[in-house]
């Protein structure tokens, strides 16, 4: 199992777009995103350039229905 590796908010945005996700609305420095296929949402705050925290990303993925394995190959582009 790989390693967790933490990544910013805008960069997990633009991984869930290339998931099939929409953005749904904002509020403040948090987006709202919503899938087309299942309707499973995320929500992801966005500040600055910072990293999500572990337990963040986990629930993220969690929530997206995505294993750590898919999130390690698509944050690496393979």
């Amino acid at each position: 199992m790989p390693k967790l590796v933490p990544i910013s908010g805008k960069r997990m945005a633009k991984l869930l777009l290339k998931l099939g996700f929409v953005l749904v609305r904002s509020k403040g420095s948090h987006y709202f995103y919503m899938s087309k296929s299942d309707g499973s949402t995320a929500t992801i705050p966005i500040h600055k350039n910072e990293d999500l925290s572990p337990g963040l990303l986990k629930q993220i993925l969690n929530d997206i229905g995505l294993s750590v394995e898919e999130y390690d190959k698509l944050r690496r582009g393979k």
